[in-house]
């Protein structure tokens, strides 16, 4: 066999110098073990929250502050607001100035009995009661506007959940690398041992390194992967995207009981603010077809105008010409009925329709997200209850069990690499089950539209 070139060989160290340096290493290399695995248990058990750093609580006030996509929506409600009083008001009046059969020769005022100069005053009244429905209408818009801010509001705190969520699993997952890179040295150091001994095999060395290095290279994807999540949790919070974000290292593992999936579809059908925006919607859709069918109806013009004339009257009459005064009164006529205003009504019973559709549609997607929740959530409760109750301690123990298999060479080195890694494997599953109850609730509380969904 190939000797590795920086080990010793088996004549470079006495016999019992071998085997009182393979049990000091060995001896060093189970303390090592056994601490690592009390860190483990006590990173599972410890519930402290670091208050000095950026809780989920915090991120989302952040957030709900700083977004500017959020700050859009409000200010687009705070628009929409100042529509319905303009129009449900009349139309602006008109005045009219006019110099009406002045003589082209002398343009003389005095000349021509009928020359006067005009002062008029015109007003558009709509027919009764479609200025109200202009008004109910605007004033449906911007209710509903204000129901897209707040469903915004709950789609971003999903967001930032979620995304604090997958950093608290990374930070954790990057964690339980570090820890198993340390063990897999451990385990590098006493192959080696064994192998200059000669009571091991280089492949054990090799083996070892390789797992090492494949850690290694999952450390680097983890890292990757974080710095991604980082980039667009800034941007949720209306940070730089390069700055850094740093978590509490332990939080509460209290996993709570949710309400009955039916009693969540009774409280999103009042409290969903998707929801109440598109009936909103309907209900403007109604006004403005009811608006429809009165442009059926004609609308008034009334005017006033005042004449001001000069000069005398002839003989045998005699005297000062009086001045005019006109009173106008226009009716519009519907004269095209058949291709407007029955088009019109056609036209919005068609986008009443296509809303009421909408919002079936909508409460079917809702429950959907309801229910795809519960069960995300229900899943991840029971398998991080699994994890963390039955099989990362099992895991655990199977370790520490072929570690002293293997100080006395009952274990062969594969094995106890392969327990070792098997028990990584279920240390990422316990915290992935963890994150993904938690984004769970997250998408359920923004699908229900109010975080009481809690027994």
């Amino acid at each position: 066999m190939k000797r590795l070139p920086c080990l010793l060989t088996r004549a470079d160290v006495p016999k019992p110098a071998q085997d009182r340096t393979v049990k000091t290493r060995l001896g060093i290399f189970t303390a090592s073990v056994f601490s690592l695995v009390l860190v483990a248990n006590s990173a599972y058990a410890s519930e402290q929250i670091q208050e000095d750093l950026l809780s989920v609580r915090t991120a989302v006030e952040i957030a709900i502050r700083d977004n500017p996509n959020l700050a859009e929506m409000q200010a687009r409600y705070e628009a929409l607001a100042e529509v319905p009083s303009q129009v449900g008001a009349l139309p602006d009046p008109m005045v009219n100035l006019n110099a009406m059969n002045f003589p082209t020769d002398t343009f003389d005022r005095d000349q021509e009995a009928m020359t006067q100069t005009q002062i008029g005053f015109s007003q558009v009244f709509p027919f009764p009661g479609k200025l109200s429905l202009k008004e109910e209408a605007a004033e449906y818009d911007a209710l509903a506007a204000g129901h897209t801010v707040e469903e915004v509001s709950l789609q971003l705190i999903k967001n930032v959940k979620g995304k604090w969520w997958k950093l608290y699993y990374l930070d954790r997952a990057l964690e339980t690398v570090d820890m198993n890179q340390t063990l897999l040295r451990q385990f590098i150091t006493v192959a080696k041992t064994k192998y200059e001994t000669g009571k091991g095999l280089q492949q054990d060395v090799l083996l070892a390194q390789l797992e090492l290095s494949k850690l290694i290279d999952q450390k680097i994807q983890l890292q990757a992967i974080r710095r991604n999540q980082t980039i667009q949790l800034n941007i949720l919070m209306d940070r730089p995207a390069n700055d850094v974000v740093s978590l509490p290292d332990q939080v509460s593992k209290t996993m709570p009981d949710i309400v009955d999936e039916n009693v969540l579809y009774q409280l999103a059908e009042s409290t969903r603010p998707r929801l109440k925006q598109m009936e909103t919607q309907i209900e403007a859709a109604q006004s403005r077809l009811d608006l429809a069918k009165r442009d059926y109806y004609p609308d008034f013009k009334l005017g006033v105008t005042y004449g001001d004339r000069t000069g005398d009257n002839p003989l045998p009459r005699g005297g000062a010409r009086s001045d005019f005064v006109s009173v106008m009164v226009g009716v519009k006529i519907p004269l095209y009925a058949g291709r407007k205003q029955s088009k019109a009504v056609s036209q919005k019973r068609s986008e009443l329709q296509t809303n009421r559709y909408a919002l079936l549609d909508e409460k079917g997607l809702v429950m959907a997200a309801i229910s795809t929740a519960v069960t995300d959530y229900h899943r991840a409760k029971q398998q991080f209850s699994l994890f963390g109750s039955g099989i990362v301690p099992q895991a655990q123990q199977t370790v520490a069990s072929m570690l002293v298999g293997y100080q006395v060479s009952e274990v062969d080195f594969l094995n106890l690499v392969r327990s070792q890694m098997t028990l990584f494997n279920y240390e990422l599953q316990y915290w992935k089950a963890f994150s993904d109850a938690k984004q769970a609730l997250a998408r359920l509380e923004a699908a229900v539209g109010e975080e009481s969904v809690y027994e």
